[in-house]
């Protein structure tokens, strides 16, 4: 269980596992190319929500006066705290394909931590196994649907390229995520992992190197 997931289990209230997601957060995305035009690094940008934001800063003690700013000091308390502990097997909750074939990332690497009209902007930066920035499809999303991420930030690539993002059915994914809700029996606690059914998608074309 990572730091973030523990502290959405410790500061909400307790509520079905894989009913709704707790936390919202948008996500942007910037991808470094080498110079054959494969994707060799991407660097994630997580905006959390303003009620998430400030149960977060309670809980680490943060912006005392409410006004929003963080001191330098502060700043550099609350970096990472959306990275440490995560646990051995768990993917970040990013996926990236090339060909059908979904590619290896790396450990995070901090790279920013602000605050951005009351809401805590997190960024880190993750290699990539290298692959074809062409026909790239990108997927940010929490498997169990604690956290919801949607990619309302821009998606930052080289002018050749471009990205279109393709929103789900959310009323065939409710639809999916009631079903396996009604397997599960009316005394039993059971997470759901239904997040991709909710997940954007992103598509990276770039045209021919010159």
């Amino acid at each position: 269980m990572t730091r973030l997931t523990a502290l959405v289990l410790a500061l909400l209230p307790a509520l079905p596992a894989g009913a709704h997601p707790h936390v919202f957060a948008d996500v942007g995305l910037a991808l470094t190319l080498d110079a054959r035009d494969r994707v060799v690094s991407v660097d994630v940008t997580w905006r959390y929500d303003d009620f998430f934001s400030l149960l977060i800063l309670e809980d680490m003690g943060l912006d005392p006066d409410g006004d929003g700013v963080l001191t330098g000091a502060e700043l550099d308390q609350l970096a990472r705290f959306d990275l440490d502990n995560w646990y051995e097997g768990f993917e970040g909750d990013l996926y990236l394909y090339s060909g059908g074939q979904k590619l290896d990332l790396g450990a995070p690497d901090f790279v920013d931590v602000r605050m951005v009209g009351g809401q805590i902007e997190s960024v880190h930066r993750r290699s990539v196994d290298p692959a074809p920035a062409d026909g790239l499809v990108i997927r940010p999303y929490d498997p169990t649907y604690y956290i919801a991420f949607t990619a309302n930030l821009p998606v930052t690539l080289p002018d050749r390229c471009s990205a279109r993002v393709t929103k789900p059915d959310l009323d065939a994914a409710d639809r999916a995520l009631q079903a396996e809700l009604a397997k599960v029996p009316e005394d039993q606690f059971e997470v759901i992992e239904m997040g991709e059914t909710f997940a954007d998608r992103i598509d990276v074309t770039c045209a021919p190197l010159p």
